[in-house]
């Protein structure tokens, strides 16, 4: 590892590397998430700032907001080894799996619904008598439809 912390990288390396855009590395620069060295014009990014962004991408994949990740990242240097850093990560991981797993039950349950709806409209049928719509298996009226209680 010490051999990738002494390598430095051009921006478009890092960029091709992790297939982000220029831009994209001196938004995350503004936002004080990486620091690479100048050199005139040029940016020169070192092993800590390429681990910085594999973090960054990382957390961004997952969900969590710039913000959130500077957070993290800040946590690195307060000098307990980053068991700081490591727990506040390991809480923010499982609170996001937790919102997550809320989200997926909202979206299954909604697919449900939206299956038992399609359901209900492909099965009409228009009564000749009446000219109001039924339910082709039961006959009965659509106007006695009630949704289906979720818990």
């Amino acid at each position: 590892m010490s051999g990738v912390m002494n390598e430095t990288y051009s921006i478009k390396e890092l960029a091709d590397e992790f297939g982000v855009t220029p831009r994209t590395l001196r938004h995350y620069e503004d936002q004080g998430l990486i620091s690479p060295e100048r050199q005139g014009q040029n940016r020169i990014y070192h092993g800590a700032d390429r681990v910085r962004l594999a973090w960054i991408l990382r957390g961004k994949r997952v969900g969590f907001s710039l913000q959130e990740i500077g957070a993290m990242l800040d946590l690195y240097d307060v000098g307990d080894g980053r068991e700081t850093q490591r727990a506040v990560t390991v809480e923010r991981c499982r609170e996001r799996i937790h919102a997550l797993e809320a989200q997926r039950d909202d979206i299954n349950a909604t697919i449900d619904e939206l299956q038992e709806f399609c359901e209900l409209i492909a099965n009409l049928k228009r009564d000749k008598k009446s000219g109001t719509w039924v339910r082709r298996d039961t006959g009965e009226p659509l106007g006695t439809y009630a949704p289906r209680k979720t818990a």
